[in-house]
């Protein structure tokens, strides 16, 4: 579909709007916009290359998508037509790519599609769980609670994501000081200290030669170590795209000492909590494996769910085919095992996601609060090491001249 920059008059309010809209040509954009109560005054196609500035700053954030299924969500379950609600909603969005977006939802809707359709146009912005939930809810007739599920869900996994990073901003900044640090020792004191024993004609001490070397190096050679590492940055990210270097990282992640189990519980309740609110939808069994193994965004895991579902569909209960997995936590199938005896297998779900979420945040918690004294150590050590590099130099010197 093409998009059309509109001007037109409103028949109701009298109104001058400005907008854009997709169509197919120049004269459907006009029958549509006469459909929505409007005079077309001007219509012009517009080019579908973005400018740089756009494809910079026309980033949709998880905030974006919350606020805007929560106004949908809100608008469907207070009675208001599928197409007035997305037209209210998007009068009340600011996101500029997301209105964009909103658009072309908006006319593909009016254009007999149904809205889990329309979404599915953009899987960059409303991944499977959501095509998924949105699926069940106009299928039953509940899109407005399964909206707001979305929501719900969204809002949980950007909240612990937003707790992990939390954690990792403090390591981050200590590493900035102490590469700050070096670089000024390096760069300002160390060759004061060469120069001085240069001209006294003595030796400079082991560790502070190596030091003077790594400075020359890098004052000479910075140009070297710059290419090495952006080349190191660039082969890195490619090797990461590939199978072998997705895998690799996954697995790191679910064994690296302190954090590995960090990101095994964010993965069970990222499992547990996306499985019990589309089983609660009324997705199928296996349907819910296998949004929900792609929505974890972890291979490793993603096949232990993969090899869990097929057993599920030769006739296997899924606590017994969950619980021979490597990186599946015993809770899992064991709340999963309650909620097939008692017929309520989502809400156990819930539960368990709910107790590995509390978990998760403990142990973030913990983790923050242990981490700061230990690198406060660690940058005195660093700073330490290379102040007494510098200044026993000095000492040594003045002691020798005295003598």
């Amino acid at each position: 579909m093409k998009k059309f920059a509109y001007e037109a008059r409103d028949q109701a309010s009298n109104k001058i709007t400005k907008a854009t809209l997709q169509a197919e040509s120049e004269s459907a954009a006009a029958h549509l916009l006469i459909q929505q109560g409007f005079t077309p005054l001007n219509i012009k196609e517009q080019s579908e290359e973005p400018s740089l500035i756009a494809r910079l700053t026309g980033r949709i954030t998880t905030k974006d998508k919350i606020v805007f299924t929560r106004q949908l969500a809100t608008l469907i379950g207070a009675g208001l037509p599928l197409s007035q609600s997305l037209h209210t909603v998007l009068e009340q969005t600011e996101n500029k790519k997301l209105q964009s977006i909103v658009q072309e939802i908006t006319a593909s809707v009016e254009g007999g599609k149904s809205l889990s359709e329309s979404f599915s146009k953009f899987p960059d912005v409303f991944d499977p769980v959501f095509l998924s939930l949105v699926a069940a809810g106009e299928l039953s007739g509940t899109l407005d609670d399964s909206l707001q599920r979305v929501a719900d869900q969204q809002e949980k996994d950007a909240d612990t994501a937003s707790k992990i990073k939390g954690a990792l901003t403090y390591p981050i900044i200590v590493l900035v000081v102490i590469l700050g640090v070096m670089a000024f020792m390096l760069f300002t004191v160390v060759p004061q200290v060469e120069k001085l024993y240069h001209d006294l004609k003595k030796q400079l001490p082991f560790l502070t030669q190596i030091m003077v070397d790594a400075a020359n190096f890098l004052s000479h050679y910075w140009w070297v170590v710059l290419i090495a590492v952006v080349a190191l940055v660039y082969f890195g990210r490619q090797y990461m795209k590939t199978a072998s270097g997705i895998k690799f990282i996954d697995t790191f992640k679910l064994n690296v000492p302190v954090f590995g189990p960090m990101f095994r519980k964010l993965y069970m309740a990222r499992l547990t909590r996306t499985g019990q609110t589309l089983l609660g939808t009324g997705v199928s069994m296996l349907d819910m494996l296998r949004i929900t193994a792609t929505a974890l965004n972890n291979t490793v895991v993603e096949k232990s769910i993969t090899r869990a579902s097929e057993k599920v569909k030769g006739g296997k209960a899924l606590s017994a085919a969950l619980q021979p997995e490597d990186y599946i936590l015993p809770l899992v199938p064991q709340m999963i095992k309650i909620g097939e005896q008692s017929g309520r297998i989502d809400e156990m779900m819930g539960k368990a996601a709910q107790v590995y979420e509390n978990e998760l945040d403990q142990q973030i918690k913990t983790i923050s609060t242990a981490i700061e004294p230990i690198l406060m150590v660690v940058l005195a050590v660093v700073a330490g090491s290379m102040v007494g590099a510098i200044l026993l130099p000095i000492y040594s010197l003045v002691n020798g001249i005295n003598v």
